[in-house]
């Protein structure tokens, strides 16, 4: 593959990029899993054959590359070949993997307490980030971007600006998270981003917010595996079972379908302990039929 024959094709993937809208970090995804492919195959991606591309599925299985890194690899060269190539016949047959069902890592609201107290320092940055993560419920990608215009305190607000699937939404403020990012505020002056990162016209990066959750997670002594997103699972398990309505929870966190938020059922633990089983509403009945007289069972 050289430069001069990819270039112009790399060009026009971008642009058809362009045309539908996709955000800039979903453009460096999809140039980087072509630049995978075209390394593995040792040519310009565009001059594949279908035998290529199963190929490509097999060593991918092989190197026991993850369901989500599959399905996206088969989601970019259905892309590439469908609208940039114009060969959609050639991934007619290209298939996603069925990824696990696995129940989210939840805290219980004890350890959550322990976990945004070890925030690591200096200052109140990380603690007020984490907070942020659970208090409200926010992404990691959504809370390395707010500005500090994104707080309203007024009507105690946060406005996300362009979430997941570039959709904006309000969510709400908190009283004790208000005063804690006023205290954070007041110590670090932050400009333009609410979480600044080095150098400070950029914001934080993703990346360092979940060392900062790591190295807190290790100091609260939690064995969980913790992530900036455990927060976010334990924000809407937490609300499910204080019995805030589920169509809430979805728009608080910005699902597109109720599907997504139901899964936090599963591991709503107080709700599972509340519901009264069959057998307990069965075993009266049952006493009621039984003759009196006979034995009980051994």
């Amino acid at each position: 593959m050289t430069t001069e024959r990819m270039s112009p094709l790399r060009r026009r993937m971008i642009e058809d990029m362009m045309v539908r809208g996709h955000g800039e970090k979903t453009k460096l995804d999809y140039i980087r899993a072509i630049k995978r492919f075209a390394a593995f195959l040792g040519r310009s991606p565009d001059t594949a054959t279908t035998e290529d591309l199963r190929a490509w599925q097999l060593h991918m299985t092989e190197t026991n590359v993850s369901v989500a890194s599959f399905n996206q690899a088969i989601t970019v060269l259905r892309f590439f070949f469908t609208v940039t190539c114009g060969r959609g016949d050639l991934v007619r047959n290209m298939r996603f993997r069925r990824a696990p069902q696995l129940l989210p890592v939840t805290l219980s609201p004890e350890e959550v307490a322990r976990l945004i107290e070890a925030a690591p320092g200096p200052g109140l940055k990380y603690k007020a980030a984490l907070s942020i993560a659970y208090g409200a419920g926010l992404r990691a990608g959504e809370i390395v971007n707010l500005k500090l215009g994104d707080i309203d305190s007024e009507r105690m607000l946060i406005r996300v600006d362009q979430g997941k699937g570039r959709k904006d939404r309000n969510v709400m403020l908190s009283p004790s998270l208000l005063e804690l990012l006023r205290d954070y505020w007041r110590k670090a002056r932050p400009q333009g981003w609410l979480f600044p990162g080095l150098p400070p016209v950029k914001p934080i990066s993703t990346r360092q917010l979940n060392r900062a959750v790591h190295a807190a997670a290790d100091a609260a002594g939690i064995a969980k595996r913790v992530s900036l997103h455990t927060l976010r699972h334990s924000f809407a398990t937490h609300l499910l079972e204080a019995n805030t309505d589920i169509r809430v929870i979805q728009v608080l966190l910005g699902h597109a379908k109720l599907d997504t938020t139901a899964r936090y059922a599963h591991v709503a633990t107080r709700i599972i302990r509340d519901v009264t089983s069959p057998l307990d509403a069965a075993r009266p009945g049952c006493n009621r039929g039984r003759n009196r007289r006979a034995r009980p069972p051994a």
